[in-house]
């Protein structure tokens, strides 16, 4: 059976399925899904080539998720399921549901007393996600073969169906799909009659005309087979490419997207092409930003970023979620003491600067605010960072960052790091404590120092100005 007949197929056996019928582009959409996940037949050239059985029974496999996109996902995950109490406990001997199901295609006899396959994709167990249950008469008697992540080593052993209790390890709520012997009657009928016609495969061909669009695009990115792309969100005001585009720098091929109503400008880079870590992308990244920045003399701000994608994506507009209240409360005066005042508007400035990503910024601003407390006199900045490190580092000792941060003291004091390593890196271009900003290791340092720096901060605001956070 050609893939568009089979498609055309199970369009009409899943037509009176739910409430909600399968539409012909729902199932149509799962057949692409299952192509790009290698599970049916790719390419225009291909489109003539009959199915296996293995691959009709992924296309049953893709009609068990709610939404398309998850048909090939679902077509792994079932395929792989083994029956509890192992092959010898299965039906027909099979060591998978895949052959399991091959088997109900295969012939009337190998289907004999088949009534039924269940087939879920909720959880089960313990991170593990896919269950099925085939039922049969054999011998008059009722049976269920049940069909298990292959995780679930202690299920696979001789003898564990004996007993077994499905409802013990399922979700608190599962869709399932019944597949009923009538279903894989008529497919196998259907499978049998289009091995005997001499027609060629139905349509047009246009189900694989975005398929093509899709590998013409990734031709022009440059995105092979083995391709992991990072993905990085800019906020700039650089001068940008109007459509996607691959570009060389220096010894580096980037692909740089226009922003878009939902989309921001992003650089994407090829981690397996470029051979670079996550990390060392990301400073290839900041250096591109930097000259770009220095030649249209205008901001280029670094966002989030992942990475893993096998093509560049798009990267989303931030939409950060706001805080609210029903009934908002704040009754607080203007500060009296001038110090107050200063120490409040360096803690906001620190504050908007780690959110733009600027980690020198932050560390300084932040620092601003010790200094402040102490008259600027660096001799009683140290002694109080010096008394006040305890503190703080106690009530975040399990944090990440201050964890992070006592690694990279070292032999140091901490005061001694702050003020040397950090306020002095991040204020000026000194040779004893040069600071890249572009490099990603120096930017995580700064942050983890900023990240301490805040929590000095709001020890001297609240403490040594008595400065309350209540609203």
């Amino acid at each position: 059976m050609f893939a568009k007949n089979l498609e055309y197929v199970l369009q009409g056996l899943t037509a009176d399925g739910d409430f909600q019928r399968y539409t012909p582009r729902d199932v149509e959409e799962r057949f692409e899904n299952l192509r790009d996940w290698g599970r049916l037949p790719r390419g225009r050239e291909k489109r003539a080539q009959h199915l296996t059985r293995s691959e009709i029974t992924a296309a049953v496999f893709g009609l068990v998720p709610v939404h398309p996109a998850w048909a090939g996902h679902a077509a792994v995950v079932f395929e792989k399921l083994r029956p509890v109490g192992g092959p010898a406990a299965s039906f027909r001997a099979a060591p998978t549901l895949s052959d399991a199901i091959q088997f109900l295609l295969a012939d009337e006899a190998s289907a004999a007393g088949v009534i039924d396959v269940t087939l879920t994709g909720s959880g089960f167990g313990t991170n593990n996600n896919g269950f099925a249950t085939l039922r049969y008469v054999n011998e008059k008697a009722l049976r269920a073969v049940h069909f298990v992540s292959k995780m679930a080593v202690s299920l696979l052993q001789p003898g564990a169906e004996v007993g077994f209790r499905p409802e013990s390890f399922g979700s608190t709520l599962a869709r399932n799909v019944v597949l009923t012997e009538r279903f894989f009657r008529t497919l196998r009928r259907e499978v049998d009659k289009s091995m005997l016609s001499m027609g060629g495969p139905a349509g047009d061909g246009s189900e694989y005309t975005a398929e093509e669009a899709r590998a013409a695009r990734a031709a022009r990115l440059g995105a092979k087979p083995h391709s992991r792309f990072l993905n990085m969100g800019i906020d700039t005001q650089v001068t940008w490419p109007k459509e996607e585009t691959r570009i060389a720098f220096d010894r580096y091929y980037l692909v740089l997207m226009p922003k878009t109503e939902d989309h921001m400008q992003s650089v994407h880079i090829d981690l397996m092409a470029n051979r670079l870590t996550d990390e060392a992308a990301m400073t290839v990244i900041n250096r591109f930003l930097s000259l770009l920045t220095w030649c249209d003399d205008q901001f280029a701000v670094a966002q989030h970023c992942w990475s893993g994608n096998p093509v560049p994506v798009a990267v989303s507009k931030p939409d950060l979620p706001a805080s609210t209240a029903q009934h908002w409360v704040f009754n607080r005066q203007i500060p009296s003491d001038a110090k107050v005042l200063r120490a409040l508007g360096h803690y906001r400035e620190a504050r908007n600067a780690d959110h733009a990503g600027l980690a020198s910024y932050a560390v300084l601003s932040y620092y601003k605010v010790i200094e402040g407390g102490q008259d600027d006199d660096g001799s009683k900045v140290k002694a109080w960072i010096t008394k006040s490190y305890p503190i703080v580092n106690a009530a975040h000792e399990s944090d990440r960052d201050f964890t992070a941060f006592r690694e990279a003291v070292g032999t140091m004091t901490p005061q001694e790091y702050l003020t040397n390593e950090c306020r002095r890196a991040a204020a000026h271009a000194s040779r004893k404590s040069p600071s890249d900003v572009d490099d990603l290791d120096e930017t995580r340092r700064l942050f983890t120092a900023a990240s301490v720096l805040h929590a000095l901060a709001r020890h001297m605001i609240s403490h040594e100005f008595g400065v309350s956070d209540r609203r």
